[in-house]
Formats: C-alpha cells, structure tokens, sequence
C-alpha cells in the first residue's frame, strides 16, 4: 500500500475536524453516506480519520458533501503537508 509521509490519505483529520464541528458520530455520517450509496461503517471511519485507511476520490466527495468541507480546505491540508 503506498503511503503519503507515512499516512494511507491525508485528509482524515480534516474530516474528523468538521464532523465534530457538525456534531455528528462517525455512525451518523456513516448512516448519511449509506442514504447515497456509500456503504462505509464507522469503524472504517475510524481508520480514514486516523490516517490509517486509504479513501476513494468518490468516497472524499460524498464526505466533503455532507460536511460542507471547500475545495480549498483539501487544498490547504496538501500545501500544509508539501511545507513540512
């Protein structure tokens, strides 16, 4: 599995970020995902979130939809990760 400094993605906190800002469990976004066909559960959650878990482009998309994260935000966490 390739890797990115280390991580399987490098968005997962930035998803965590904003999922606890919108108050939602990683049950509630996994229920909203599986509403638009995207079966992931929350333990698989877990792993995008701690960086542990490749996701799929479809897969960020339908995330960042529901939890209205900008383009720019993943923009941001790839400059930040490209200055390190």
């Amino acid at each position: 599995m390739k890797k990115f400094k280390g991580k399987s993605n490098a968005y997962g906190s930035l998803i965590e970020k904003y999922r606890k800002q919108k108050g939602l469990s990683r049950s509630d976004l996994s229920r909203e995902l599986d509403l638009i066909d995207i079966p992931i559960s929350g333990d698989e959650l877990y792993r995008i979130e701690k960086q542990m878990k490749i996701i799929k482009d479809f897969e960020l998309i339908a995330i960042c939809n529901i939890l209205d994260i900008k383009l720019e935000k993943l923009s941001d966490v790839i400059n930040d990760e490209n200055a390190s």
